[in-house]
C-alpha cells in the first residue's frame, strides 16, 4: 500500500497516455501524425516547456465529447488511486478546448461524470480548478470565467498556467478579483521558469492561497522567509522540473533544502503522461535520489492534505491526516 497523499498540481489534459490518445482518435475520426503509440511516446521526449506545450495542445484534438473527458478523468483517477492518492484537486484548461470549437459545458460535464462519482468508484475525493492560459489575453480569461458561471457548483477555484515567461501574474488582476468575488479559491503557477518576483506578484496582486511550482523562491531569501511565515503551500513537481530542464538532474533539486528552510512543500505529478511518472513515482524518485527519510515523506504527505481545499469537509481532512500518521513504511517493500 502506498503512502496516502493528496495531489494538488495535476493537469487532467496532461494525463493523456498514448494508448488513450489513439483510442479517442479512432472514436472521433481524428488522424494523429504518428504511426503508433511507440512513435507518439517517443515524441514525449521534448526539450523544454514550449516544445512540451506544442505537443500537449496538438493532442487535445482527440478530446471531443463529454464521454472523452469522462474517460480521460477516470483513467487518471484509477492510476492515482493505485498510487495512494486519496484526494485530487484537478486543473483543466477550458480555453484550450473552447478555442477549438467545444462548449465549456462539454468539458465540465464530461469531467464531472467521473469526478462526481470518484469517491464511490475510486476512493478518491476531488475538487476541480479552472485554469486560465496566461499566454492568452486577460479579456479571454474574463470571458472564460463568465462562461463558467453556470458550472460554479462544480468548480472550486481558479488557476493560471501555460507559458510563464513574459506573462506576469498582474496581467490577470481583474479576472482574479472577479473570481474572488464569486467565492472561488485562487492558485497560480509562478516561479517555474519565471522569476521569483512572479511569486510575490501572484501573492500580492492575485491573492493566491497556494503557489504552483514556486521553485525559484529559493533565489530570494526574503521571499522564502515570507512563505515560511505565512505557511504558503508550494505544489512542487520534481519529475516535471527535470523533464522541462528547470533543474538539470533530480539530484540537483532543492526540495531537501526547501524543507529544511521550513517551506510548506508538496510533491505532485503535474502532467504525468508526459513527465514520466504519477504521484507515487514522484515520491519514490525523491526518496531514492534525494535521500528523504520516512518522516520527511510523511511531512510531504501531511502537507498535501493541509494545503488542500478541504475546508468544507474538515472531518474528511482529519481522516486523511490520520491515515498518513498511521502509515507504516516498514510494511511496504
Amino acid at each position: 500500500m502506498s503512502l496516502p497523499k493528496a495531489e494538488l498540481h495535476l493537469h487532467i489534459e496532461g494525463t493523456l497516455e498514448p494508448e488513450l490518445a489513439f483510442e479517442l482518435a479512432a472514436r472521433n475520426g481524428v488522424t494523429l501524425p504518428y504511426a503508433d503509440t511507440d512513435e507518439l511516446r517517443e515524441a514525449y521526449r521534448f526539450e523544454d516547456l514550449q516544445s512540451f506545450l506544442n505537443l500537449y495542445y496538438e493532442l487535445m484534438a482527440v478530446l471531443r465529447t463529454e464521454r472523452d473527458f469522462e474517460d480521460l478523468a477516470n483513467a487518471y483517477l484509477a492510476r492515482a488511486a493505485a498510487q495512494g492518492v486519496r484526494h485530487a484537486e484537478i486543473f483543466f484548461d477550458p480555453q484550450a478546448h473552447t478555442g477549438r470549437g467545444l462548449e465549456i459545458g462539454t468539458v465540465v460535464e464530461g469531467l464531472w461524470r467521473a469526478l462526481g462519482n470518484s469517491e464511490a468508484n475510486h476512493g478518491v475525493s476531488t475538487r476541480l480548478i479552472l485554469c486560465f492560459l496566461r499566454d492568452e489575453s486577460a479579456e479571454s480569461a474574463l470571458a472564460t470565467l463568465d462562461a463558467a458561471k453556470p458550472y460554479l457548483d462544480r468548480i472550486t477555484g481558479v488557476g493560471l498556467d501555460s507559458a510563464e515567461v513574459g506573462h506576469p501574474p498582474a496581467k490577470f488582476r481583474e479576472v482574479y478579483e472577479a473570481a474572488a468575488a464569486l467565492g472561488l479559491r485562487r492558485v497560480a503557477h509562478a516561479g517555474e521558469e519565471g522569476p521569483p518576483e512572479y511569486i510575490t506578484e501572484a501573492l500580492d496582486v492575485l491573492g493566491v492561497e497556494r503557489v504552483d511550482h514556486g521553485l525559484r523562491c529559493v533565489e530570494d531569501p526574503a521571499l522564502v522567509e515570507r512563505l515560511v511565515r505565512d505557511r504558503v503551500p508550494l505544489t512542487l513537481c520534481p519529475l516535471s522540473n527535470v523533464r522541462l530542464r528547470t533543474v538539470d538532474t533530480l539530484a540537483d533539486h532543492p526540495l531537501p533544502a526547501m524543507l529544511d528552510a521550513g517551506l510548506m512543500c508538496t510533491v505532485n505529478s503535474d502532467d504525468p503522461a508526459y513527465f514520466g511518472g504519477y504521484a507515487d513515482d514522484n515520491f519514490d524518485a525523491v526518496r531514492a535520489t534525494l535521500g528523504l527519510t520516512d518522516e520527511r515523506l510523511r511531512e510531504l504527505a501531511r502537507n498535501s492534505f493541509l494545503a488542500s481545499f478541504l475546508e468544507d469537509d474538515e472531518e474528511l481532512r482529519a481522516r486523511y491526516l490520520a491515515e498518513v500518521d498511521a502509515y507504516d513504511f516498514q510494511s511496504t517493500p
